[in-house]
């Protein structure tokens, strides 16, 4: 298994499609616009530039790197050689059921299809495909070359061949796999999302601050992050995506976002993405902190 197809050259998508490359795979990056993929080469390009300035990777393993990824805008293109297919398109269930209907068509019979999804069932995807026993979740976390873990999900179908062998392909990746079964949030949203709700629950309910609430968590529980700073990063529009797919999955209200989340997402503030969240990211703040330093 040496050819690899990345459908999505967002965040996840050019974080896995470097990993891959990285270690040596031959990776078709996929995505309908030409400035996404742009985008998603710079942003590869940059951070294998850190990896050369920390003296963790030589030039000449960086070129390596960039040569083994070519880009595509058309998906039958792009898959018609791979072994294994990761989607990581936007948390969206209809998107990426239409991605899998599409990659079942173009796709040789016997490619893997993985899903990077972080919370929709495995099944549900594998459901509309004619091969559901080679249908996988691969969960990578952000951001990608670095972050050891991968959840692997198996679906109701997938089969132990298949899981064995994306076990293993992650090992090969530098990765610890944990697999795990398949349900609403899996392992690590189903316990993350939930304390990012309630910590945006406390703020809501007028408890503490943003800053304080978390100072608490990171001097307290030694978080690296606070919970709202993480939920930023994260972005909060994914976040709640997150959380209806687990209250509608196991309709329980302890799922349930909290109102000030959907406001704020309906509102605009995503956090990072767009320079507002539970903090302010903005370009004129950055000015700020700079002048705070020089006076």
């Amino acid at each position: 298994m040496k050819n690899v197809a990345v459908i999505g050259a967002g965040t996840m998508g050019n974080g896995i499609a470097h990993t891959f490359a990285q270690n040596g795979f031959k990776v078709q990056l996929i995505d309908i616009s030409e400035a996404s993929l742009k985008k998603g080469m710079d942003t590869i390009a940059k951070n294998l530039d850190r990896m050369v300035a920390k003296e963790k990777i030589t030039e000449d393993q960086k070129n390596e790197t960039l040569g083994n990824i070519t880009s595509f805008t058309n998906i039958p293109e792009g898959v018609e050689y791979a072994s294994l297919v990761v989607e990581a398109a936007t948390e969206n269930v209809d998107l990426k059921l239409n991605i899998f209907r599409q990659l079942d068509e173009a796709c040789p019979d016997d490619t893997i299809l993985a899903t990077n999804t972080s919370s929709i069932s495995i099944t549900q995807i594998g459901a509309v495909t004619s091969r559901p026993e080679m249908v996988i979740g691969m969960h990578f976390m952000n951001p990608v070359p670095i972050m050891k873990l991968v959840e692997i999900i198996r679906g109701y179908n997938t089969s132990d061949d298949v899981t064995n062998t994306i076990m293993e392909l992650s090992k090969q990746l530098g990765k610890v796999p944990v697999e795990v079964n398949d349900y609403p949030g899996f392992v690590a949203n189903r316990i993350l999302m939930p304390m990012l709700n309630e910590s945006i629950e406390t703020l809501y309910n007028g408890v503490a601050g943003v800053k304080e609430i978390d100072t608490v968590m990171m001097l307290g529980m030694a978080h690296p992050m606070g919970p709202l700073q993480l939920a930023d990063f994260i972005g909060l529009d994914v976040c709640l995506s997150i959380l209806n797919v687990m209250y509608e999955g196991f309709k329980n209200p302890k799922y349930a976002p909290c109102p000030l989340l959907v406001n704020m997402v309906r509102a605009g503030k995503l956090g990072v993405k767009s320079g507002e969240g539970f903090y302010d990211y903005s370009e004129s703040r950055k000015a700020e902190n700079v002048a705070r330093q020089f006076s």
